[in-house]
């Protein structure tokens, strides 16, 4: 019923809220694009995307239909390695971010495995910094990070979003002291944001917890030692976000990308192709937690 061509596309417009963005991960042009969107709307009878001039934003049934499509596609992608009779071979060193311990990135490489049985995938969870040096050092073949900044465009996006402060419900941020931070040792780059800002702000601060696990952080938080700097779709139970009017700055937006690593002829090349191609068609459980 459903294109899979069309089905890439949307899901590459609400991973990245933007028409054009997607266009870019795609290699198509801006106007296909938009074809593609509004076919998959007539043919669901349904407006998936409410979109001005400004924004890109999901509806209630686009919402929907990011599940469906996730799952319409790796079924494809399945029956079409079943009946080619693909059988991808070698080793794939594959990096993720500590931001998705707690998501559902766990079942995507489990399909992978599945799909894939004589790929020996090698996972490594490191702090977007550290795969970033990893994979430039060529001791990693595909990496699924934060992209370093506004500037950095390498890569293929695979969701954008905001960061934001967090801490635990009721925790009250004293507007003449400093800023009790919770953060990953460097070169995190959550930990570089959230400095960068206060400083800029002219608001001081204090290191209340450094820890390089997830978990310890979200313990830390948990425990009212502090704040942390976090991806929106990404908060953790038992924590909430700190109220605007606690006063701290904005820490921007935050974009995913996955990187490949740069050496040529590589034997890896289609176990990384087939898990990004992956990856992307399942980025919806990226921001939905285990």
């Amino acid at each position: 019923m459903y294109d899979p061509g069309q089905l890439r596309t949307f899901l590459a417009v609400a991973q990245t809220l933007s028409f054009t963005q997607a266009a870019r991960r795609l290699g198509l042009r801006q106007s296909t694009v938009s074809q593609h969107v509004r076919k998959l709307e007539e043919a669901t009878g349904r407006q998936l995307f409410a979109r001005d001039t400004h924004s890109v934003e999901l509806t209630e049934d686009g919402e929907a239909m990011l599940g469906f499509a996730g799952t319409i596609l790796a079924a494809h992608e399945r029956a079409t390695a079943f009946f080619t009779g693909t059988r991808l071979r070698g080793r794939l060193r594959f990096g993720a971010s500590e931001d998705f311990v707690l998501t559902r990135l766990p079942e995507i490489l489990e399909a992978f495995r599945h799909d894939h049985p004589e790929v020996d995938l090698e996972l490594s969870v490191e702090l977007s910094g550290t795969l970033h040096e990893r994979l430039a050092a060529g001791r990693l073949d595909l990496v699924l990070a934060k992209r370093r900044g506004p500037q950095d465009r390498r890569g293929r996006l695979v969701w954008r979003d905001r960061m934001v402060w967090i801490g635990a419900e009721g925790l009250r941020v004293d507007p003449d002291r400093p800023v009790p931070l919770i953060v990953f040792p460097p070169p995190g780059i959550t930990r570089a944001r959230a400095l960068e800002v206060l400083e800029r702000e002219g608001r001081a601060w204090r290191i209340a917890c450094t820890s390089g696990s997830l978990s310890g952080l979200i313990a830390a938080a948990r425990a009212g030692l502090g704040v942390m700097a976090h991806t929106r779709g990404l908060i953790p139970p038992g924590l909430v976000r700190v109220p605007d009017r606690a006063g701290l700055p904005d820490l921007g937006g935050v974009e995913f990308a996955l990187l490949r690593g740069e050496r040529p002829a590589d034997s890896s090349a289609p176990a990384a192709d087939a898990l990004a191609a992956a990856i992307l068609s399942g980025g919806d459980r990226l921001n939905r937690p285990a």
